[in-house]
Order: structure tokens, then C-alpha cells, then sequence
């Protein structure tokens, strides 16, 4: 264990704490934050504000959904990778007041900074399907966006040896874009190898208009479609699921642009959840007009209050929302509120970078690497990496490297093909 609870500190209503550097969530943005800081600055007095005592490797579950990793091994305690010396308030953030320099906690209590990172991720909108809720989890209903379903996906895909299976991807922004199309592929590959898919009719509701938003690694993309057979429906979006009834709706458009709801049977159906920010980052004074945090998409400086930072999904920067996304942003905050606690302009600069491993069959992945724009960053040599065509490298990458480095790399503040340009 790695932090002691007395380092929560005095917990009552009337309670004012004092702090550097106040970090709001403690998953991995806020962790890998706090542990870049340190490692530039070991007197920095930081606060992670938190209630969860769980922390989950998130990128795992499309693997925990194919049948490669086990779901446990996604899994760990959050005390054990807070940073040591740094004082972790298990409560809630709501409300921010900027300018007072403070957030007050759901304890009532007010928790004072000179330096505030929002970190909180962003809500997996379950309710804004009607009947998903109560749907997950039985009559073939599942979603790898949650560590208790991703399990039960594996369990469909090897049970199921005929009839329709249906994929869903909401509207974006969601987190890890090409997850919803991973869900496909691994289970697509797992039936072909065991015989199963030429029973199986596969449908994937997008809807978005395109299979993958840089174009680049579309063409590899539609060849393993094609592959499998998958029917692709694009700008249907799920509106409905009545589980006991093994049913879907979807909103759509006809051939007159006139809106309409169609619907259709299934025997496996893999939900993606809508997604938005959390309520009390859209509520406050912080959010744009869509409810992400307002920053600024180079430096993740908030763009009306100088001492204030984002780092991961709840922003309103343009790149992808990934994993890789937010281990590069990490130390750029960290470097720029160094530079700001000396009264220094920020100067390290990110470029959008994300990452998104699409696993398009077992042993193989097309790594798609790419920045602000869509255009295409590889951080290996195409003659290691075979640029945008599958390899069974990018599928070591994702199935042992990255997990070795998300534990004992980004959440412990090394900065390992990471380090901010300056």
C-alpha cells in the first residue's frame, strides 16, 4: 500500500485544506498527473479527490471481451497507486469555485489550490438508451464498457453458433472509438475459428458515417468487414432495447431525409453507451456549450482561468479519447503547472496524439496512431510497424507491453515515449 489513510486529514464539514496542486479524479489521468509532478518536483503538496477505492485498466475489457485477458487481471486497488506523499480525499467534487481557488466536497467541506487539474473522466450514458439499464447482462445483452459485462461478451460469443448479432456505436465523442468495431472483430475471428460464422449473421449499427475517422487505415479496416461479412449500417443510431424480447430500435433516416425508427431481432447484442461529460463538470462554470471542459487544445491551460488544467476524456479538445491520449497529456500539465508555480508562461505543447489498437483478428492489430486532424503519427518506423496493415507486433504491443506499461510506467509518472515537447 502505497498511502496512508491519515493522509485523508481532517474529513468535517467545516474542514479547509490547503494544497499545490488539487487533482479532481483518480484514475489514470489524475494518477500518471500527480506522479509527473512529483517526478519534477518532489515538495509539491497534491491532493487526488476521488471516492473510488477500485482503478481498472480500461483498454483491457474489449481483450476480457475476446477471450485474452482475464477480467481480474484489468483490476487493482486505488491505494496502491496513489503516489506517496500525496494526499488522497476519498469524496465527491460538487462544486467548483474558481474564484476563490477552491471545489467543494460532498462532505460540505471546501479544499483550497494554486494549481487545479480536472481529471474526472467522462459518464457512460446507460439511461440514455430506454430499456438498456435493465437489459444488460442477460437475454444476450452485453457492453465491454463494463468490467462485470465484458465477461458475460466472451461467454455469448462462445455460446452463440448461430442466428444475429448485433454491434452499436453511438454518436460521438465516446471513449476509444474504435472499441465498439474491436467488439466485432474479436468475436467475428473467434467464430471463424471455430467454424461458427457462416451461421452467424453480424450486423454493425454506426451512427456516424464512417467506419474510422482517419481514412488512412479505413481500406484494412472494410477488408476484414468484408472478411467476416459483417453488414455494415451506418447513421443508425440505437434508441431502444427490449432484452426478454431480444429486440433493438434504431434512429434513422429514408431516402426523403424524413427521420424514422427501425427495428431489428437479435440473438447477441453488444451495446456502446452514449457518452458525455459528468453532470458536475456540465453544470459548472467551467464547461463549453457542450459541457466538456473549456481548455485550451495545446497547452490544456483552461481558457478563462489560468490556473486551471485538464487532462484526459473530460475535455473538449478534438483528439481521440483514449488511454494513449491521456499518457501524453499528463506531462504536458505537469511541466506547464511547474512552469506556472515559478511564474513561467506554459511551454510544453500537445499535439492531439491517441492511439487505437484495433484488433482485427486474434494475433493481429492495425495500430492506428494519429494526432489533431487526423493525420497519421506513428511512433515506431513503418518497417517495424507495417504503417496501416495489421501485424502480429501491434498485438504484442496491446497484449503485453501496454499493460506492463500502464501499471508500472504512466500511473508511476514515467514518462516512456511520453516525454512533452517543449
Amino acid at each position: 500500500m502505497s498511502n496512508d489513510q491519515s493522509n485523508q486529514g481532517d474529513r468535517s464539514p467545516d474542514s479547509q485544506k490547503n494544497f499545490d496542486v488539487v487533482i479532481v479524479g483518480a484514475g489514470s489521468g489524475g494518477i500518471a498527473t500527480a506522479s509527473s509532478l512529483l517526478r519534477r518536483n518532489r515538495e509539491l503538496n497534491i491532493a487526488l479527490i476521488d471516492p473510488s477505492t477500485e482503478h481498472y485498466y480500461q483498454p483491457g475489457w474489449t481483450m476480457v471481451g475476446g477471450g485474452v485477458f482475464d477480467a481480474e487481471s484489468t483490476h487493482r486497488k486505488t491505494e496502491d497507486f496513489i503516489p506517496s506523499g500525496t494526499t488522497w480525499l476519498q469524496q465527491s467534487v460538487v462544486e467548483f469555485m474558481p474564484e476563490q481557488n477552491q471545489v467543494r466536497l460532498d462532505d460540505g467541506g471546501n479544499v483550497t489550490y494554486a494549481q487545479l487539474v480536472v481529471a474526472p473522466g467522462l459518464k457512460l450514458n446507460w439511461a440514455g438508451v430506454e430499456g438498456l439499464e435493465r437489459a444488460l447482462g442477460e437475454n444476450g445483452v452485453t457492453s465491454n464498457y463494463r468490467f462485470d459485462l465484458a465477461p458475460y461478451t466472451w461467454k455469448l460469443v462462445q455460446e452463440l453458433n448461430g442466428g444475429k448479432a448485433v454491434f452499436t456505436q453511438p454518436p460521438m465523442p465516446i471513449k476509444c472509438a474504435g472499441a465498439p468495431q474491436k467488439a466485432v472483430y474479436l468475436s467475428a475471428s473467434e467464430w471463424q475459428r471455430s467454424g461458427k460464422l457462416k451461421d452467424i449473421n453480424i450486423e454493425f449499427y454506426n451512427a456516424g458515417g464512417v467506419i474510422f475517422a482517419v481514412e488512412e487505415y479505413v481500406p484494412a479496416l472494410n477488408s476484414y468487414m468484408q472478411n467476416y461479412g459483417v453488414d455494415l449500417k451506418f447513421m443508425h443510431d440505437l434508441v431502444k432495447v427490449d432484452g426478454p424480447a431480444q429486440t433493438a430500435w434504431f434512429k434513422t433516416k429514408d431516402d426523403n431525409d424524413q427521420e424514422i425508427t427501425v427495428e431489428t431481432k437479435f440473438d447477441m447484442l453488444h451495446v456502446t453507451p452514449p457518452q458525455c461529460a459528468p453532470d458536475f463538470i456540465r453544470d459548472s462554470s467551467l464547461s463549453n456549450d457542450a459541457g466538456w471542459l473549456d481548455v485550451d487544445p495545446a497547452t490544456l491551460q483552461h481558457t478563462r482561468h489560468n490556473n486551471i488544467w485538464g487532462v484526459g476524456d473530460v475535455m473538449s479538445t478534438t483528439n481521440a479519447k483514449t488511454m494513449a491520449a491521456a499518457r501524453k497529456q499528463a506531462p504536458v500539465v505537469a511541466h506547464n503547472i511547474c512552469a506556472a508555480l515559478k511564474d513561467s508562461a506554459p511551454s510544453a505543447s500537445y499535439d492531439g496524439y491517441g492511439s487505437c489498437p484495433l484488433t482485427v483478428e486474434h494475433g493481429k492489430i492495425v495500430l492506428a496512431e494519429f494526432c489533431y486532424g487526423g493525420k497519421v503519427n506513428p511512433t515506431f518506423p513503418e518497417w517495424l510497424n507495417s504503417g496501416t496493415k495489421p501485424t502480429r507486433l501491434a498485438w504484442f504491443l496491446k497484449a503485453r507491453l501496454l499493460p506492463f506499461v500502464y501499471w508500472n510506467g504512466m500511473l508511476k509518472g514515467r514518462e516512456w515515449l511520453a516525454a512533452p515537447k517543449v
